[in-house]
């Protein structure tokens, strides 16, 4: 929606934004296992699926919020490597979206390709940097553990991711659905 040349979002968009926000803070701070170095969870879900019905912006947005508002929940410093981590999560399969063309296992592929990139570039290199760098835990202690929980999240976000953007609720976020009925 464009007004005097300024592009605005909708309000729907906003609102299914703060549900995914929402659904992060939930997913991380509540329904999740924390070993003080790595949290088991699946909490980059809803930021990845808000990256990729809104775009990479949106993407972006929700996963600062998300981890910025989560902080201040549980009363954590905010880290800017973690946020910037949460971001990735939101950018880079938005980014690729326009890769994910062709047959639909070709797009799962590539949508599977997008998420390994956001946990090799934002859970293993930037928010281990950001828990070496601003919380001063060491390094060779932490990263065999990071790469067990990374090797095993891949796959359930992999499978997670795929089944929620290529399902029926896709379309109805866009407003797709609305529109078939018509």
């Amino acid at each position: 929606m464009e007004r005097n040349n300024k592009t605005t979002i909708e309000t729907r968009t906003l609102v299914f934004m703060a549900l995914l926000v929402a659904m992060q803070i939930i997913l991380s701070k509540v329904i999740s296992i924390d070993l003080g170095f790595a949290r088991i969870t699946i909490s980059s879900l809803p930021t990845i699926l808000a990256g990729l019905w809104f775009g990479p912006l949106a993407g972006g947005l929700c996963g600062m919020a998300a981890d910025i508002l989560g902080c201040l929940l549980k009363g954590y410093a905010v880290n800017p490597l973690i946020t910037l981590s949460t971001m990735t999560w939101g950018i880079i399969p938005a980014l690729m979206q326009p890769l994910m063309k062709g047959a639909k296992l070709q797009k799962m592929l590539y949508l599977c390709l997008s998420i390994v990139c956001c946990a090799v570039l934002g859970t293993l290199v930037l928010t281990t940097s950001g828990l070496v760098l601003m919380n001063g835990y060491d390094l060779r202690a932490i990263l065999p553990g990071r790469l067990i929980q990374c090797g095993t999240m891949i796959p359930v976000y992999c499978v997670l991711t795929n089944l929620l953007y290529y399902s029926p609720l896709t379309a109805l976020v866009r407003g797709d659905a609305a529109r078939r009925t018509v």
